[in-house]
C-alpha cells in the first residue's frame, strides 16, 4: 500500500479523537484510531488532539510512545498537534512547568487564555491574509517560535498555528469548525505529492 492510500492515525488514548475523525472524513481522507505504538507503522500521517496533556503523558509512560513519536516525526510524515497535543510536542512548557517530547521548536504556557469558562471563538489571521475561525478551549499560548519554525495564523499577535516541517501545531481546535481547512493543508497536501 502506498503512502498516499494509508489512512491518517488519530492518538485515542484521550480527548475528542472522534471529531478529528470526521474532520479528516470531510476533507476525503481515511483515518483510524491508534492505540499503540506498533499502529504508527501502518499510518500516513497523524493527529495528537487536544484533551488533557498531563494525562496522556501519563499513558505515555505505559508504553513506548516517545520513541515511537520520535521516529514517525523523523520519517517527515505530516502530523497535527492541537491543543494538548501542542503541549506534548513543545520544547518547554511552563504553567505548570512538565514534561514533554520536545520535537517542536516551541515554547508554550498552559491554560494561557484563561479556564474552560474563559473559552472563546476567535478569527485567527492566516500569513496569506485571510482568516478563519479558531475555537480555544484552556489554550495554551505559544511564547517562542525556534528558527525553523513558521507561523502561519495569529490571534491578535500570538502564534496559534505554526509548522517546523512536516509538523503543525495549533493552539486552539480546528476539528470544531466544520470551514476549517487545517486538515485537510496537512494531510491532503501531504497525500497528493505521495501519489506523484
Amino acid at each position: 500500500m502506498s503512502a498516499g492510500n494509508e489512512p491518517v492515525g488519530v492518538l485515542a488514548l484521550q480527548g475528542d479523537f472522534e471529531r478529528h475523525r470526521q474532520a479528516l472524513a470531510g476533507a476525503g481522507l481515511g483515518s483510524r484510531e491508534i492505540r499503540r505504538p506498533a499502529e504508527l507503522e501502518s499510518i500516513s500521517g497523524l493527529v495528537l488532539p487536544g484533551g488533557e496533556s498531563t494525562t496522556m503523558l501519563k499513558f505515555f509512560s505505559l508504553d513506548a510512545w516517545p520513541g515511537a513519536i520520535e521516529a514517525f516525526v523523523a520519517g517527515g510524515r505530516p502530523v497535527l498537534a492541537t491543543c494538548a497535543g501542542l503541549i506534548l510536542l513543545a520544547r518547554r512548557v511552563e504553567n505548570p512547568r512538565q514534561q514533554s517530547l520536545r520535537l517542536l521548536d516551541v515554547d508554550v504556557v498552559r491554560n494561557a487564555y484563561g479556564r474552560q469558562l474563559d473559552s472563546f471563538l476567535g478569527k485567527a489571521r492566516l500569513s496569506d491574509g485571510g482568516e478563519i475561525e479558531a475555537v480555544y478551549i484552556r489554550a495554551p499560548k505559544i511564547v517562542r517560535t525556534g528558527g525553523a519554525v513558521e507561523v502561519l495564523a495569529r490571534q491578535g499577535s500570538d502564534p496559534v498555528l505554526v509548522r517546523e516541517g512536516a509538523v503543525w501545531g495549533a493552539t486552539f481546535h480546528p476539528e470544531l469548525t466544520p470551514a476549517s481547512s487545517i486538515h485537510s493543508r496537512v494531510f491532503a497536501d501531504a497525500a497528493a505529492r505521495c501519489r506523484v
